[in-house]
């Protein structure tokens, strides 16, 4: 007898003691077809309603900060992008966020003229130091018994640096709420006045390093508040500042399309990378000798460019060759921050879309080894004569 076979919709021939001997039917099953570009998938976090300001790695790098303009910043496991929590208590944007070496205590920095401290493990605000206008950065010291805050000009108030001291052994209770030295940052002498952009403390808390809205640097002595040095890098707004892990070397990023590479000793200017775009966050990778960038678009005018005109990716350049060799896409929006992990197997992105996208790099990226470029073939034979005059002029020597 025959039977319909309800898997595949063939006939099933049966013998009479209703045995199956075999399937007429042939049932074609479609492969999964497989993309060249299938690597390196992201995991799309979405814990926030606005766009994405600040995304950073603890130092160990197994959690992730980040932090938008919708007031509650979140931090994640790094290995897999599980939300961990929240930290409520901001009413306005938070600009930026620290942590402290052993994830322990958060710094964050919101528009609402407030610098909060928080407990990493349990969310709860330890507390609430008070500004005369939008804090725009914060940067714990090393050793992490102070840290260091910037805040934009508001009414009468000019911007300032301020500095506060929180020792680990002391209570909180006994924390003082009013900072240890005020640096202010007056109008220039053209009347403008220069906002400040980042702060960054710099090994062995020799000096404050500060970046401004107009393209400058200047650094200074945290204990009198002297201006130890200023130059200018940028013609326009430094966006973000990135050091490597040991602080020998950092990339800024600019308004004007590029990002330089410094050394932080002698302050010479070693590398730039160029873009189309302004460049909203760079990093440098602390394995490899590449440099992720990322930005695009002015935000006012991304509703009316597609994602490939905007210019929404990561941008991988080699940081001694200068040269861009890979772009990873999937943002619709300007990506505003960029941070990677210490371990250098993956790095994040946040846009203004709102999405962070976690990303793991794969096999190949992680074994691929750099190749020497190669000189241009007129130079390469100029240099083959030479060595054949050198070689007939060491023989006609011996």
């Amino acid at each position: 007898g025959t039977c319909i076979c309800f898997a595949c919709g063939g006939i099933y021939v049966w013998m009479c003691c209703y045995v199956v001997v075999a399937c007429v039917c042939v049932r074609v099953r479609k492969k999964k077809k497989k993309y060249k570009n299938e690597t390196m998938r992201p995991i799309l976090l979405k814990g926030h309603e606005r766009s994405i300001t600040v995304v950073k790695y603890n130092y160990d790098g197994d959690l992730l900060f980040t932090a938008s303009k919708d007031h509650v910043p979140s931090v994640w496991r790094a290995e897999d992008g599980g939300r961990l929590g929240t930290f409520a208590g901001h009413k306005g944007t938070i600009w930026d966020l620290d942590i402290d070496r052993f994830t322990t205590r958060v710094l964050t920095a919101s528009a609402d003229a407030s610098a909060r401290l928080w407990d990493a493990e349990t969310g709860e605000c330890i507390k609430v130091f008070s500004h005369r206008g939008p804090v725009r950065g914060v940067a714990w010291a090393d050793g992490s018994n102070s840290f260091a805050t910037i805040s934009d000009p508001f009414v009468d108030h000019n911007a300032q640096i301020s500095i506060y001291d929180i020792p680990q052994d002391a209570s909180p209770d006994d924390y003082d709420d009013t900072p240890r030295l005020e640096i202010d940052l007056p109008k220039t002498n053209d009347g403008k006045r220069v906002n400040p952009t980042n702060v960054v403390w710099l090994n062995l808390n020799e000096a404050l390093f500060v970046t401004f809205d107009n393209g400058s640097i200047r650094l200074y002595d945290p204990v009198t508040g002297d201006e130890l040095e200023e130059f200018f890098p940028h013609e326009k707004k430094i966006n973000r500042v990135s050091f490597n892990k040991e602080k020998t070397l950092f990339i800024t990023s600019s308004a004007d399309f590029t990002a330089k590479l410094y050394d932080v000793v002698n302050l010479h200017h070693l590398k730039t990378y160029k873009t189309e775009r302004p460049v909203n966050d760079a990093v440098i990778h602390p394995h490899k000798d590449h440099i992720l960038l990322g930005g695009g678009q002015e935000a006012m005018s991304v509703t009316t460019t597609r994602g490939d005109v905007g210019k929404f990716e990561t941008r991988f350049f080699h940081l001694v060759y200068e040269e861009e060799f890979g772009k990873v896409k999937g943002h619709f929006g300007p990506i505003n921050a960029i941070g990677i992990n210490p371990n250098g197997r993956s790095y994040a992105s946040g846009a203004e879309d709102g999405y962070v996208r976690l990303h793991f790099f794969d096999k190949s990226y992680l074994d691929m080894k750099d190749p020497v470029p190669e000189a241009p073939e007129g130079e390469e034979e100029e240099n083959d004569g030479y060595d054949e005059k050198n070689d007939d002029s060491s023989d006609d020597g011996q």
